[in-house]
């Protein structure tokens, strides 16, 4: 994947890794730069083009797909994090974080596939799509969800030459991080490894030494010993 020249759509582009995106796409190059939000007034970076996007509502998805028709490089980033678990938590909210990561990304990728051939999707995981904490139950499942539809999705547009890269990372310092005392990596680093790593091809991104240790403990005895 070329990014210099190519049309590129940032969901979520409003703040955030997402307005990091948008932004570091400009400055490589790219030849336009779609940036979308719920709230299309809320994005105010220079050089882009500005579109109205909930990716948790199929028509407002089909409107952007209908309003571009370009699109070479899709960047699903578009995010929501509740603070739900999954045996004590709102429904709703767990319901929210699946419709947003699982949904809103199967939604996108499904309406922009046609313009995607020879192109790239690069969808933006954590690493906790392998791992799970008290707090973060929702989010986690909801990723784990959306890395399976990534892998799975990978194989369905291999045909028509669609590169799809999964972005994993730990904790970033953007607003949705801010309540979490957490060290957090800067998400110019985490956009910049990305978009080298989607440049060379790679299938899947480890942005920092977080989703590095979680990958390399898949071998490991998580049982503590102990048999149920």
């Amino acid at each position: 994947m070329h990014i210099s020249g190519a049309t590129a759509l940032v969901t979520g582009a409003n703040r955030g890794i997402g307005r990091h995106f948008a932004a570091q796409l400009v400055e490589r190059g790219a030849a336009t730069v779609y940036a979308t939000a719920r709230r299309p007034e809320s994005v105010d970076l220079p050089g882009v083009r500005v579109l109205r996007l909930d990716v948790t509502d199929p028509d407002s998805v089909a409107a952007a797909a209908a309003a571009t028709g370009d699109v070479t490089l899709l960047v699903n980033n578009a995010g929501v994090t509740t603070g739900a678990d999954l045996v004590g938590g709102d429904l709703d909210l767990i319901r929210r974080e699946m419709d947003t990561h699982f949904w809103g990304t199967l939604h996108m990728i499904r309406a922009f596939a046609p313009q995607l051939a020879g192109g790239a999707i690069l969808n933006v995981l954590s690493a906790l799509s392998w791992s799970a904490y008290p707090g973060a139950g929702g989010y986690a499942a909801a990723k784990a969800a959306e890395w399976n539809l990534t892998n799975a999705v990978r194989l369905e547009l291999a045909a028509q030459h669609t590169q799809v890269t999964g972005l994993l990372m730990g904790a970033v310092d953007t607003d949705m991080m801010a309540s979490y005392d957490v060290p957090k990596s800067d998400p110019a680093v985490i956009v910049k490894a990305a978009l080298d790593g989607l440049e060379a091809g790679e299938w899947e991104v480890l942005a920092d030494e977080t989703a590095r240790a979680v990958k390399a403990s898949f071998a490991a005895d998580r049982s503590g010993g102990q048999k149920t």
